[in-house]
């Protein structure tokens, strides 16, 4: 198999697929180094192919024809849960975390995050690995793109995340 036909095959692998895959993974089912699977996903993505890396692996962005925001917030680490679970309690996807740095401008994180089960095991990752948020360079403020199925969605989920003080006032100095 040559490289075209293994990044059409790495296409469909991940059209098909209900989950992430991990580049270790699609380097494997082809016989060639996680290397060159990071290479096939730049050129796809060049050639204007949807496909993000998340933390659990690569996946084909279903969200392009949904309603987004981009939304501001701030809380604690604490708070991460709460914030998170509220988005998703409408229907939402938590699609990014993007923070912006003094010297690298802005950050982003890919998260893909549409359901409690994807919450509890990026929580649980987090908590595991001891990392840092991103929002740690912030002093917690951030911005996450949601998407969701309808305008009603997105307004629901903002107004919740501002009863709940997570929305960043434009009051606030």
């Amino acid at each position: 198999m040559n490289s075209i036909e293994r990044r059409e095959c790495i296409v469909r692998l991940l059209s098909d697929s209900n989950e992430p895959l991990k580049g270790s993974v699609i380097a494997k089912k082809y016989c060639v180094t996680r290397q060159v699977i990071v290479r096939d996903i730049a050129i796809l993505r060049a050639k204007g192919k949807n496909i993000i890396a998340t933390p659990d692996g690569y996946i084909i962005n279903a969200n392009e024809h949904k309603i987004k925001a981009i939304i501001a917030v701030i809380h604690t680490e604490e708070e991460m849960f709460n914030e998170l679970g509220i988005v998703i309690k409408y229907g939402g996807t938590i699609e990014d975390v993007i923070v912006e740095h003094p010297l690298y401008g802005e950050i982003k994180g890919m998260l893909m995050i549409k359901n409690y089960n994807e919450l509890n095991k990026f929580i649980h990752k987090y908590q595991e690995q001891r990392a840092k948020l991103l929002s740690a360079l912030t002093n917690g403020v951030h911005l996450h793109t949601i998407s969701a199925e309808s305008q009603e969605d997105i307004d629901l989920i903002i107004g919740e995340l501002k009863k709940n003080n997570f929305i960043v006032s434009d009051l606030e100095d």
